[in-house]
């Protein structure tokens, strides 16, 4: 253990600033931007319709994968849906279990991490997912409205703005 506590120094540099980073793309930043606007509007125009909320927080960081970094593996099909509906049901299992105290919200986001491990569908922010859904006192119900609800819209968003431009395509893989 004592081996191990003085290498974390070592361990804390990171790799320096050796590594060759991708040229930035105005364009693709940019086509970023108006995505993601179009993600979030499509989330709160059928919030408008269903007449109730869709659209929780952790959309917006599903939103910063999705365009902005759409080849990255969170930011794949499986992991999108999937990451999200693992984190929703840990939620809702934790909340029927604990309630919504400060230690249901560590375990649901402890639980929703080992859970989006094990299913091979890590969606980072599908973390915030499990934590609104405890603090939100998350029933059945918040599995499908707002969760896979919210998620579909966003995949069927990027499905189209990252394809209908040449410069994008999306997803890398679906499974």
């Amino acid at each position: 253990m004592k081996k191990r506590i003085t290498r974390l120094p070592g361990k804390m540099k990171g790799q320096g600033r050796n590594r060759e980073r991708p040229p930035l793309s105005f364009k693709y930043a940019l086509w970023g931007c108006v995505s993601g606007m179009a993600g979030v509007l499509a989330i709160m125009a059928v919030t408008r319709m269903a007449g109730h909320p869709l659209l929780i927080g952790s959309f917006g960081a599903s939103a910063v994968l999705l365009f902005g970094a759409a080849e990255s593996p969170f930011a794949q099909p499986r992991n999108l849906v999937g990451g999200h509906l693992v984190s929703a049901v840990a939620a809702v299992a934790v909340t029927a279990w604990l309630g919504s105290g400060p230690v249901a919200v560590a375990l649901a986001v402890g639980a929703a991490t080992l859970l989006m491990y094990l299913t091979r569908t890590i969606h980072p922010p599908g973390g915030a997912t499990a934590l609104i859904g405890v603090q939100g006192h998350a029933g059945l119900s918040f599995l499908v409205d707002p969760v896979l609800t919210g998620a579909l819209i966003l995949l069927t968003v990027a499905l189209f703005t990252n394809n209908i431009v040449q410069h994008r395509h999306y997803p890398e893989q679906w499974w």
